[in-house]
This record gives structure tokens, sequence and C-alpha cells, in this order.
């Protein structure tokens, strides 16, 4: 009788099909007002059977013009650099967004987001621009290095980044290059999950780790 083989999360067919989308804004919080987006850059990764998420070439940034109400302040210029300046002539998040929305990958889609409920709820916002977006699932590495390793003292992306040896990019809190790390922080996580054992596929991660769209008629993008 030929034993049976234990199923490996990397051999999972739903993780090589799926283009794992990271995405990430920076955002001004006015008073009285919700987040408003001033960038967003998002970077395609695929996982490869022995080597984990590869970036697959595809990403996208955009600065985006905040409404007035929602001026760049001096906290963000000092945290990101972005500057008023920067962003007098950018598009606006409705154009952006659609623009986004319309250009990621085809086929089965699950976003990847550090501390997922910020891009959950400003996707969720502005639903109307970027329907498959705000209505697709997420994975938090965030709720997913807690559940791996339980016990650090704080799982920021810069406590992350140092606990994990990740290098930290010259340009943190800017969009993409936030994408560009957390996507390193993802392959790391994903290997140990695959490690840790009782992970054995993508729906045992969300289940550990997923938020459901905030969009109420989520539609079959949604992977939870």
């Amino acid at each position: 009788m030929n034993a049976v083989l234990p199923v490996r999360l990397a051999d999972d067919p739903a993780l090589a099909a799926t283009t794992l989308l990271v995405i990430d804004f920076e955002a001004t919080t006015p008073a009285g007002h919700r987040p408003q987006p001033v960038e967003v850059g998002a970077l395609a990764v695929r996982h490869v059977p022995g080597r984990g998420p590869q970036p697959t070439g595809w990403s996208y940034q955009a600065l985006i013009r905040p409404p007035v109400f929602a001026p760049v302040t001096a906290m963000m210029i000092r945290t990101t650099g972005i500057r008023p300046e920067d962003v007098a002539t950018a598009r606006t998040v409705d154009l952006v967004l659609a623009e986004l929305d319309a250009a990621v990958p085809e086929g089965p889609l699950l976003l990847v987001a550090q501390h997922a409920p910020v891009e959950a709820g400003l996707l969720h916002d502005h639903r109307e621009h970027c329907p498959r977006l705000a209505a697709t699932g997420l994975l938090d590495t965030r709720l997913l290095a807690k559940a791996l390793h339980p016990g650090l003292p704080s799982y920021s992306l810069d406590a992350l980044i140092l606990a994990f040896g990740l290098p930290r990019p010259a340009d943190r809190h800017r969009a993409l290059a936030d994408c560009a790390v957390t996507a390193l922080l993802l392959r790391r996580l994903l290997t140990d999950a695959a490690r840790a054992g009782g992970f054995t596929s993508l729906a045992d991660l969300v289940d550990v780790a997923g938020r459901a769209p905030k969009t109420a008629a989520a539609d079959q993008h949604a992977l939870f």
C-alpha cells in the first residue's frame, strides 16, 4: 500500500494560480473626514514552486491630487517626502483608481497589504471607480505575522523589517517601495507557514489572515 504524502502549501494549485497583488496607499487624514489618498502603489507577485512569491514584472504607482479639504501636511512631508507641489497637477483619485482597476492582471486575484483594513477602507470609499479591487479579498501580512510569530513586541512594518532582517528601502513610506518590502515580508511568511505545518493551501492562509472586502456586493473576484 502506497503511503499518502502530506499535502504541501507549495503544491496548492490555487496558490499557484492566484495573482497576489500587494497594494499600499499613502493618505492624509483631515479632521472630520475620511482618509484621502495621495499615492497608490501595487505590485503583482505569483507563487513559483521552490522559490515562493516572485514579482511578475507588473507594477503600478501614481500620485493623487487630494481634495482641497485634505492638503498635504507637514507630517506627511516629513514621513513620505511628498510635497504639495508634487500632487498639485496629479490626477484625482477617481481617474487613478479607475486606471489601476482596469490594469490589474486578469484571473484569480487576492490583495495583500500590511494592516489591510486601511487599504480595504480606501478601496471601499472609492468603490465606484475600482469595482474589481473593492470587491476582492485581502491577505493581511500583519495578521499572518502574528499567527506565525506570536510574542513579537510589535507588528508594524518597520518592526517586521527589523525582526526578519529585510532590507529597508531608502524611500520607505512611498507606496511602491512599501509594496516591494511587503512582498519580501510575504515571501518570508509563506516560507515560515510552509515549514510550520498546518498551512496546506491558500484557503488556510485566508482563514488565519484574510479580511473580507468592505464592499457589500462582493463579486466573483473575492476569494472569501
